[in-house]
């Protein structure tokens, strides 16, 4: 039996079965922590037939962004660019090209003023008027600016774009800068979904959140979304009891790292890098992320980390071992004020027996 969403579109899902698609949608609310009961509207975001223009623009980066967009699976990037977005414009998959491209990018700006998404992967140069990056002629500095305003919401894909990534390196040459840094001046908020290359899917997550809700994800001070990057990688990490338990590889090759054992000594920056690699495993393999590979972390999706920190350089440790107790993740009835005169009671009474028994203890001396 068809659902009614996707009986109703049949021709937006073709090549697709309905039990597949629905696993996309509930593993998309998974991926964003939304309840089961948002499924549904997912599934009725996902195939109405007012797909969202998108107009991704590139500027220095090696289109490892796009690679990696290129490899999703659920959905595949024939369905994802042909039935749940329209791809108006990018250089590495444009039918077009030269002016006719260019053209066709400055149509469906005009005609979707308000309403189009706009990808930007790359850092921006700044140093000399942009003159250092340009598409057909024109600095990408000049077309941020102009084409940002026009905007319903803006997404820097990938650690480039992000925070300047490998271009922003020392020495910098070309004065690349994040995109957020770009647009700061204008106030254009810009979702950052840093990575080197970022999973696929928490790009789609916020794409399809911002299609289901009309507004963006919730976001940490960094402007990334809470759903993919709220949680140290090292908290999750396959090879965590190994820290624990203080069983580290001490070089590549050598019976640790040929056990498995913790890459912290390798220069692994997974305790100082926000990210959710080691939950959500690339091209929807398990153990498909570096550290599973025997290769350390090198921290891509950390501002100041990847690409600054010395690659075998050891990792500020936030949390060095598990607590002895963690804490409820829901408060209990009767927390709060009330809690907390329980709490100061509790503590009067048990000074008061301390008391009592010290002097217990000094009648009997």
């Amino acid at each position: 039996m068809k659902s009614k969403v996707v009986g109703n579109n049949e021709d937006l899902l073709s090549g697709v079965t309905r039990r597949d698609f629905m696993k996309f949608c509930t593993a998309v609310a998974a991926t964003m922590g939304l309840p089961i009961a948002s499924v549904p509207k997912i599934a009725e975001a996902v195939t109405s037939p007012k797909r969202p223009p998108v107009i991704w623009l590139s500027g220095q980066e090696c289109t490892g962004c796009v690679e990696s967009l290129l490899r999703t699976g659920h959905p595949s990037i024939e369905t994802l660019i042909f039935d749940l977005i329209s791809l108006e414009y990018s250089e590495t998959l444009n039918a077009g090209s030269g002016h006719q491209a260019e053209a066709e990018r400055a149509k469906s700006i005009e005609a979707n003023k308000g309403k189009f998404i706009l990808v930007v992967d790359g850092a921006i140069p700044v140093k000399d008027k942009g003159i250092y990056c340009q598409i057909a002629g024109k600095p990408v500095l000049d077309i941020l600016n102009e084409t940002a305003p026009l905007a319903a919401a803006v997404i820097a894909i990938g650690s480039c774009a992000a925070w300047g990534g490998v271009a922003a390196a020392d020495p910098n040459p070309t004065g690349a800068t994040p995109v957020h840094e770009i647009l700061k001046a204008k106030k254009i908020p810009v979702v950052n979904i840093p990575g080197c290359p970022p999973n696929p899917y928490n790009f789609l997550s916020t794409v399809i959140h911002f299609l289901t809700f009309n507004k963006l994800p919730a976001l940490d001070d960094k402007g990334r979304p809470k759903f993919a990057y709220s949680r140290l990688i090292h908290e999750n990490c396959e090879r965590r009891p190994h820290f624990d338990a203080g069983r580290f590889a001490e070089e590549f090759g050598d019976d640790g790292h040929r056990q498995g054992f913790c890459l912290y000594k390798l220069g692994c920056k997974g305790p100082e890098t926000y990210n959710n690699c080691s939950t959500l495993p690339f091209n929807d393999t398990p153990g498909c992320w570096p550290v599973a590979t025997g290769s350390p972390c090198f921290g891509c999706s950390e501002e100041k980390v990847g690409f600054h920190s010395p690659l075998f350089s050891k990792a500020k440790v936030v949390f060095p071992t598990p607590p002895a107790q963690q804490p409820s993740a829901v408060p209990p009835k009767g927390s709060g004020a009330k809690g907390f005169a329980y709490a100061v009671a509790g503590a009067a009474v048990g000074a008061a027996a301390v008391a009592l028994s010290q002097r217990g203890g000094n009648k009997e001396d």
